[in-house]
């Protein structure tokens, strides 16, 4: 597993507080971006131990103290991208724990600016 921890994801009040419902149910989970054309944009969200990270898994950071993880090539492709969690109306991911909530995680985004070549 990548050891890596890039502080690049965040979540609005209302992520924060289905992830706080999802933690009192569940315990302790972590989130992995969805890659499937079904799931679209929609972050996973598991019990820890119930999904396996792998050496391709990048932490792109935490949200509420949870990790958050991404797939090496997606992250390649948006490495310079904030994602921003949120929450929108629907059913999550089959086997994500929004599923059934009625609430579904979103990832949003902000793209930033790489620096310049010799800067940061």
């Amino acid at each position: 597993m990548t050891s890596t921890r890039h502080d690049k994801v965040t979540a609005t009040p209302a992520a924060l507080d289905l992830l706080a419902q999802i933690v009192a149910d569940h315990g302790p989970v972590l989130f992995h971006q969805s890659g499937g054309c079904c799931d679209g944009s929609s972050p996973m969200c598991y019990g820890q131990g119930d999904f396996l990270i792998g050496d391709q898994d990048v932490q792109m950071g935490e949200i509420g103290g949870m990790p958050f993880y991404i797939s090496k090539s997606q992250f390649q492709a948006w490495q310079h991208t904030d994602l921003i969690i949120d929450v929108v109306e629907g059913r999550g991911g089959m086997f994500s724990l929004d599923n059934g909530r009625e609430r579904r995680f979103l990832t949003r985004s902000t793209i930033c600016v790489p620096p310049a070549a010799g800067q940061g």
